[in-house]
């Protein structure tokens, strides 16, 4: 009888797990809705974005500026550049692998370009990421907690500007965002994108990552669409319209990567718990076959121990 409580036992807190994840998912299933809409609705304007920022680095302008050109020859500086990395994680964990896989990738980043825990930077935007780096020693120097889903482009605007500050000043000589990159619901795969500086070909992959090569939201057609030279006559001044334009271009880069991190991040945590209550069922049922098993077995030796009792008793 005691087997029968314990079973039963379990039977009741499985179901009552498998009601909490059904609750949690119905909840993530929303929120991945609006952050996949805001996701998707943003490729089409920051891959245009990009492609503005592509022709323009190609200008004899453009040459002056450092946010698109290697740091060379500045011998002052020498022992003090740094890579700077961008970690986009989430704050909260029941999310399946999708901040261990960021996390791993900017380690790799960081490792594949030979630099270390003495001359990184890192940018956190998420706890989980924040949380990691810094106990292991690295230079958290910006960490930003408790992200909305709605964040607005003015949160990554006072980003963007101590980066670009750190790179004027020659403090880093280059910087990477990493973050998860939204293929479809089921599917996200961590990408890793250099922002500075930003070189056209790296501008081009940037483009080429926007629109997943597979899933439900590849392109249609397999061709890429077709670009030309265009030779750009800067108004009122180069320095002023490059000024105000090269920061916001980069501003787009981060605020994008952070909405599809939004969309993966939803879309992973509600799969993550539909996965945890069709496995609360399966055990509850698997508990209640047993349960009714071991109950039918009790009765059964019940029934034959009262038949031998009423045979010796003849």
């Amino acid at each position: 009888m005691a087997n029968l409580k314990s079973i039963k036992s379990k039977i009741i807190s499985y179901k009552k797990t498998g009601t909490v994840t059904h609750a949690m998912e119905a909840v993530s299933a929303v929120k991945m809705r609006k952050g996949q809409e805001r996701a998707l609705s943003g490729r089409a304007y920051a891959a245009s974005a990009l492609s503005i920022l592509e022709r323009i680095s190609a200008t004899p302008e453009s040459r002056h500026y450092q946010v698109l050109r290697m740091r060379r020859g500045l011998p002052a500086l020498v022992g003090l550049d740094k890579l700077c990395v961008v970690v986009i994680t989430s704050d909260k964990g029941l999310a399946g692998a999708l901040n261990s896989g960021v996390i791993r990738m900017a380690e790799k980043e960081i490792a594949s370009r030979g630099f270390g825990t003495h001359n990184t930077a890192v940018v956190a935007i998420g706890k989980r990421g924040a949380d990691h780096f810094a106990s292991r020693g690295y230079d958290v120097r910006t960490r930003l907690d408790n992200v909305s889903d709605g964040v607005s482009e003015q949160e990554v605007t006072v980003l963007t500007e101590h980066i670009l500050s750190w790179h004027a000043d020659g403090d880093i000589a280059s910087c990477v965002v990493v973050y998860q990159n939204f293929v479809s619901t089921f599917e996200q795969e961590p990408a890793s994108r250099q922002i500075i500086p930003l070189k056209p070909q790296m501008i081009a992959e940037m483009i080429a990552g926007i629109r997943p090569a597979r899933g439900k939201y590849a392109p249609h057609s397999g061709k890429k669409p077709e670009t030309h030279a265009v030779a750009y006559s800067i108004e009122p001044d180069a320095d002023e319209v490059l000024s105000v334009l090269l920061p916001k271009l980069v501003t787009i880069a981060l605020f994008h990567a952070l909405l599809e991190n939004k969309a993966s991040e939803h879309s992973a945590r509600m799969v993550a718990m539909k996965s945890a209550t069709d496995k609360a069922k399966e055990m509850a049922h698997g508990l209640t076959r047993t349960f009714n098993k071991v109950r039918q077995a009790a009765i059964t030796r019940e029934v034959s121990e009262i038949t031998s009792g009423i045979e010796a008793m003849k």
